[in-house]
């Protein structure tokens, strides 16, 4: 059978002011009428009912999952004491897969991407889970539209297998955020695509790798696994979890591998890593503004402008980020917007944890 797990713990720090630590982004309506969770879940119905999704999330968000989709069962949920990065957190909802159906396929997403084809997506995932069932781990591959310094790239090498009118291929090799004149040399060979950070594999696959590359981890999940669920469990999650290595999927398997095959797709991703990406990813006025609240523009262009009530009124902005939470505003330039996790990095040190 096939399950999906979304990842749902990140803080979203480059969504401040809107995102915060008790409210982070893939818990607000940040792209339409639902929240990013919300939209995650809708999208992946078709293929999977609530009883095959599971999240996992920060301990502290539980109660935001449940409220947002509240018919994911209870077993579904899985709370981490604190963050420790995408390895230990998919090493643990596929160890508890295994338990639950040695023969599972798990389908790994994240809550906090933008997927604006959905038809497309879920025959993407199809086939993938198609492809994984051969032994092999799937990543969705996305095909690059512009020399992207901020993504990770994965070059392709032969074609093994035609699934539903997608290819998939051999992973050559994984590269982290190349300089701009790389990532166009990358994108002018038509070898590479980006990483989505989206895998499909069956779990004995994937735990396999980990227990290769990442025995330790592998060891301390295993004995929180076997915990799970008995009366020893919060006593297990507390003595070892924080004694976990915090490490990516990507670096702690996926880079060294045997055995990664890529699917390239085009299924309108964005990956919302900042306020400037929802320039190019939401609906513009004439004036290529994407304006949301009580806003009032005045020979603005290409400025992304937010109000959470308040009336806001600009003039003579080009190339602009404005966003109001009520508490704190936010004003920078669209080509600045990644630095908006300084910001949050500043009040930190400064002790204002109002605002974070």
């Amino acid at each position: 059978m096939e399950y999906a797990v979304i990842l749902a713990g990140g803080s979203g720090t480059r969504l401040w002011p809107r995102s915060r630590g008790s409210k982070p982004k893939q818990f607000l309506d940040i792209t339409g009428p639902h929240t990013m969770l919300q939209e995650a879940v809708e999208r992946i119905l078709p293929l999977f009912p609530h009883e095959r999704i599971w999240v996992v999330t920060n301990r502290a968000y539980l109660p935001l999952v449940r409220e947002q989709v509240p018919a994911l069962p209870e077993r579904n949920l899985i709370g981490e004491i604190m963050g420790r990065g995408t390895a230990p957190a998919i090493g643990l909802a596929a160890m508890l897969l295994r338990r639950q159906d040695p023969d599972a396929v798990m389908v790994v997403l994240t809550a906090d991407h933008l997927i604006r084809r959905r038809e497309q997506f879920q025959r993407a995932l199809s086939a993938a889970v198609e492809v994984a069932r051969k032994g092999h781990l799937v990543t969705l591959g996305i095909e690059p539209r512009y020399p992207e310094t901020g993504y990770g790239y994965i070059e392709q090498g032969e074609l093994l297998y035609h699934v539903d009118g997608f290819g998939a291929y051999r992973v050559v090799r994984f590269t982290e955020k190349p300089d701009r004149l790389t990532a166009q040399e990358f994108i002018t060979s038509g070898r590479y695509v980006w990483n989505s950070g989206m895998f499909i594999w069956r779990v004995e696959a994937i735990l396999a790798e980990m227990a290769r590359q990442m025995s330790a981890l592998y060891a301390q999940l295993q004995e929180i696994a076997d915990a799970w669920g008995t009366p020893a469990q919060e006593e297990t999650l507390q003595r070892v979890w924080p004694a976990i290595q915090a490490q990516t999927i990507d670096f702690g398997v996926m880079e060294h591998a045997r055995d990664v095959v890529v699917i390239p797709v085009d299924i309108g991703w964005s990956d919302i890593g900042s306020w400037a990406a929802l320039l190019d990813i939401l609906p513009a006025d004439e004036q290529g503004n994407v304006l949301a609240g009580d806003v009032q523009a005045l020979d603005t262009r290409n400025s992304f402008i937010y109000s959470a009530g308040r009336l806001i009124a600009v003039i003579g902005l080009n190339e602009m980020i404005v966003v109001d939470a009520g508490d704190a505003l936010l004003i920078c330039p669209r080509d600045r917007a990644q630095d908006v996790k300084q910001i949050v990095e500043l009040l930190k040190v400064q002790g204002r944890a109002e605002y974070l």
